[in-house]
């Protein structure tokens, strides 16, 4: 039963505010009568990637957003069961390994002594609430947030990530306002850890660039498909078991050891050595054994749980190639994939269970975008701006539009600050790096110059939602940059920045009803150039967060080879900016952990 209605009296609404933290991503999620008021990754705010301390921040953002305190929240949300996880699993494990798991043991017991086990406490006492805590397990934040978010009448919903307390992959059925989860997966044998222990033997960082892993497969061919199988046994049904011989991650601080080593017959690769054709097959090999168990899950949860509709979450929900297979397999006419599918979308998943499960609240309308942070007035834009000196043009709204619009076209690139901040791992059109699609030279520039990371990183193009289909394999929405397709073979040379080398693309597809200002000015760019499709990157430098503030932004634009700055009504151009301005890229850089 319902702790309490999902109205107080007078009418006023149920306040929940969903927390994850103290692992990886931490976020805040604030929502009121079930209704998404506010969310945002803690990062954002202490510049620190994937930051894992409590959200201080983000919920004190969401807090001032509201126009409420802390004492006018019913209830606080944490994303998963700690003590299930620490005592259940986490000491088992290292007991049952021991004493090959002695210092992991010694350091786990350290830090969850500290502050995660005492959770509870912790939030009251940090936050100085009053309220009570409750908490729901970590795959069902997961298939909540997508759940809960997709609009569907009922729903199978799939979560696949590294680990929870025990689970790595669940299965759910949702109907109405009920979410139940059906079958699960238990650690060690983890999708997601295989994806991070290969990531790792790459040589890229464990829980930072899974995705760039990724993104090298289509350089190579899957040669180690048989190497593969000695990792993972792999059943139709799309259960699994890890062979743990040649994993460390169960008792050591490395995901893989000698073994592996031994099985592929070269040693793991060290951070920043270079990149050869086998990394590439090695990458290929893991995302084709990818898709083959995601397929496979996702076809049993439609026999688990019959609906035309899918719904996913969890870490590997952003493999937007694999979801790509998934939608072209047939197996459901629908998809919903959570944009925030990682930990920080934990934090908006506890939220809504909480609202569905604890309060008894209705569903409300599908989720329609993710730009859920703050915002910074055109005012707070100036001050900013004229407290650092910088010249500045501030054009009206039309102006700005086809100002920016025209500076697009060949090789400018043009940071894009406008509006609420997105929720979610990717740059939707608020805190955006654009160039010109058309321009190849536009792919490398953007990566080397202004980005600062590896060459063979893909751009993921914008489009037109009503022109999708012109451009792409695609027969539908894609807003949030969680589904590949192939670009038609002969748009392919017409925007060759935003076309992999096999052919595809990391859409997403955008209406005026979801950013107004952001339609607008690629609809401008495509009556200037007869092209709906522009580059969109995130607004940041390899290894830092995505630009939060006005000051972000200006950073950003001063220590790179950026050309352009619109924030809010505000263009800036490089070429305009003082000496005195200047900025060092090598000491900007540095403040920044590379991923």
């Amino acid at each position: 039963m319902p702790i309490q209605p999902p109205h107080r009296p007078g009418d006023k609404p149920i306040t929940i505010l969903g927390i994850s933290c103290y692992y990886h991503d931490s976020a805040a999620c604030l929502v009121r009568g079930g209704e998404v008021v506010f969310a945002a990754h803690e990062e954002r705010y202490t510049r620190k990637k994937h930051d894992e301390a409590l959200p201080k921040n983000a919920i004190e953002h969401a807090l001032k957003y509201a126009g409420i305190t802390i004492d006018d929240v019913d209830a606080i949300v944490f994303y998963e069961k700690p003590l299930l996880k620490f005592f259940d699993r986490i000491i088992p494990t290292y007991i049952t390994q021991w004493p090959l798991g002695f210092l992991t043991y010694h350091r786990a017991m350290h830090e969850w002594m500290q502050k995660k086990l005492w959770i509870p406490q912790n939030l009251k006492k940090e936050l100085k609430y009053k309220g009570p805590v409750l908490f729901t397990s970590h795959h069902e934040s997961h298939a909540a947030s997508a759940y809960y978010a997709s609009g569907f009448p009922d729903a199978a919903v799939v979560t696949v990530d590294g680990v929870g307390e025990w689970a790595t992959t669940t299965i759910g059925r949702g109907k109405g306002t009920e979410l139940n989860i059906v079958q699960e997966l238990h650690f060690p044998h983890s999708l997601g850890l295989l994806y991070s222990a290969i990531t790792y033997y790459i040589g890229f960082k464990v829980n930072s660039a899974e995705y760039k892993v990724m993104g090298l497969a289509p350089y190579g061919e899957p040669k180690y498909m048989k190497e593969m199988r000695e990792l993972i046994e792999v059943r139709e049904d799309g259960s699994f078991r890890m062979n743990m011989k040649y994993f460390n991650y169960e008792v050591g601080l490395r995901m893989t050891g000698r073994a592996i080593e031994q099985l592929f017959g070269q040693p793991t690769r060290r951070q920043e050595a270079p990149l050869t054709q086998f990394h590439k097959d090695v990458a290929r090999s893991l995302q084709e054994i990818t898709e083959e168990i995601m397929l496979k899950v996702c076809t049993h949860a439609k026999k688990l749980c019959p609906s035309d509709n899918l719904c996913l979450a969890g870490g590997v929900a952003l493999n937007c190639v694999a979801n790509g297979k998934v939608l072209r397999a047939g197996i459901f006419k629908n998809i919903f994939i959570q944009p925030a599918a990682g930990d920080a979308g934990g934090a908006l998943g506890a939220a809504l269970a909480a609202w569905h499960k604890e309060y008894g609240g209705e569903r409300l309308p599908k989720m329609e975008h993710v730009y859920l942070g703050n915002a910074y007035t055109q005012d707070e834009i100036e001050a900013y701006l004229n407290a650092q000196g910088l010249p500045y043009e501030k054009l009206g709204d039309a102006e700005l539009i086809e100002t920016t619009a025209g500076l697009l076209q060949g090789t400018n690139v043009v940071g894009w600050f406008q509006g609420r901040m997105e929720y979610g791992p990717r740059s939707l059109g608020n805190r955006s790096i654009l160039a010109d699609a058309r321009n190849k030279e536009n792919w490398q520039k953007v990566n080397l110059k202004i980005k600062f990371r590896e060459s063979f990183r893909p751009f993921a193009p914008t489009v037109l939602e009503e022109k999708v289909s012109e451009w792409f394999d695609l027969d539908r929405e894609s807003p949030y940059m969680l589904l590949v397709a192939d670009t038609r073979p002969d748009k392919r040379e017409l925007i060759p920045a935003v076309t992999h080398v096999d052919g595809s693309a990391r859409i997403q597809t955008i209406r005026r009803d979801q950013n107004p200002r952001y339609y607008d000015l690629i609809k401008a760019f495509e009556q200037k150039t007869g092209c709906p499709v522009i580059i969109n990157t995130s607004f940041n430098v390899r290894g830092e967060p995505i630009v939060e503030s006005p000051k972000d932004a200006v950073n950003c634009f001063l220590h790179t080879h950026m050309d352009i700055l619109v924030m809010g009504n505000c263009l800036l151009r490089k070429e305009k900016m003082p000496e005195s301005v200047k900025r060092d890229t090598e000491a900007y850089l540095k403040q920044f952990q590379l991923d």
